[in-house]
């Protein structure tokens, strides 16, 4: 259906405009008036252009989801309908894309769908975790709770995720700087001093031969270089998509000297974090494994928890099968056995989330700290080097004229 932008005057003489979607004008009209708006302007709304180009359509953002499920809570625990809440999100939704979804979802509900089910269409925006735990929500008659406790998850995802994307951010782009740079130094800035050193006529020490040879070599096969980058990174990336190459990379990851500790923290975190949320939410543990499991991010500790989630279902507890899997650290282990024989597993999940997010917060800060030297040493040797391997020769003739 058409969108009608409107314009009219209330019973105060006040001004008051607004969008709304009808079969023609004269429903918009009809509605105004059950509104008491007297309407002075109603037009079709313009059809934009780029509306189907998909990759040209603002996406949705973290912000958005955290921010629909705080209004929705507050909207279900004040005692309004989903379908009105759903309308006033709709309504006030900025964001173009997820304006269409919300509009979707809300059609589905109105025509008997479950939210969970109208949720379930946008996989990329409501994941597994998310869909399940509105459904828990529906079934209990506790809706707003959960809205809740997701916008709580996701905003403590969000904050955890930013640290470490930062703390990874900066040691790469450091490096992508130092090796233009270095490039620029070697096929620009090198040369312009071998035409000077070749008038000098006398023979280089032998760093600054070394650099000049180097300075050679980059030039002439700068192309091959730059496409043997390429070809590795795109074979990196295939091979990741194997499942074997994915096992394999993935372990090493974990075993690295300082980003291995941090990003098992991580998965700590985010593991206790999720099972703690969905398990206070009602979702069935097995259930609640599998899709953490899912969103775990990393293949070793993926199939740790599908081998604790196995052991599970043959009635095991779930400690001694973590603890058996080597990922996960003993105290981790130890608690989480305390509170399955206090039946206050949620809650011991929750506060193991909360210690293991403090433990990434000063891991990063330890990282930043440790790596901020260490480049500023690596770009002091590697450019200062350049520099004086090109000054050798000057102070070489400058000994001999003097001497």
């Amino acid at each position: 259906m058409p969108v009608y932008v409107w314009e009219g005057k209330n019973n105060m003489g006040g001004v008051q405009k607004g969008e709304m979607e009808a079969a023609s004008d004269a429903i918009i009209r009809a509605t105004l008036s059950r509104l008491r708006i007297s309407p002075t302007k109603i037009k079709k709304k313009p059809k934009d252009l780029l509306e189907n180009v998909t990759f040209l359509q603002p996406k949705v953002k973290e912000a958005d989801i955290i921010l629909f499920c705080r209004q929705f809570s507050t909207m279900i625990d004040a005692g309004l309908p989903i379908i009105q809440c759903l309308d006033i999100l709709y309504s006030q939704q900025e964001n173009k894309t997820f304006k269409k979804m919300l509009k979707d979802i809300k059609d589905s509900v109105e025509s008997g769908s479950t939210l969970a089910e109208a949720l379930k269409k946008y996989p990329e925006q409501f994941n597994n975790l998310f869909v399940n735990m509105i459904a828990a929500g529906e079934a209990g008659g506790i809706l707003d709770t959960i809205l809740k406790r997701l916008s709580n998850y996701l905003e403590k995802t969000a904050k955890l995720k930013a640290r470490v994307k930062g703390a990874m951010t900066y040691p790469i782009v450091t490096m992508i700087i130092a090796v233009i740079v270095v490039a620029v130094i070697l096929v620009f800035v090198i040369p312009v001093f071998q035409e000077m050193f070749a008038d000098f006529g006398s023979e280089l020490p032998i760093f600054t031969q070394f650099v000049v040879n180097m300075s050679n070599f980059v030039k002439s096969n700068i192309l091959y270089i730059i496409g043997a980058v390429v070809l590795f990174f795109y074979a990196f990336k295939r091979f990741y998509k194997t499942e074997k190459g994915r096992s394999i990379i993935d372990r090493h990851i974990l075993n690295l000297p300082v980003f291995g500790i941090l990003l098992r923290k991580v998965a700590v975190a985010k593991f206790t974090r999720t099972m703690g949320t969905m398990l206070s939410s009602g979702v069935a543990i097995l259930e609640a494994l599998n899709i953490v499991a899912r969103t775990a991010g990393n293949m070793t500790i993926e199939k740790a928890i599908y081998k604790v989630r196995t052991d599970i279902a043959e009635g095991r507890t779930m400690s001694d099968p973590l603890a058996e899997s080597g990922v996960f650290p003993a105290m981790v282990c130890q608690m989480i056995a305390v509170g399955e024989s206090t039946g206050a597993l949620d809650a011991m999940l929750e506060k193991i989330a909360d210690f293991y997010e403090e433990q990434v917060d000063q891991a990063v800060d330890n990282l930043t700290s440790l790596i901020e030297p260490f480049m500023l040493v690596f770009l002091g040797v590697t450019i200062g080097g350049l520099v004086v391997a090109m000054y050798l020769p000057i102070f070489k003739m400058a000994g001999a004229i003097s001497g």
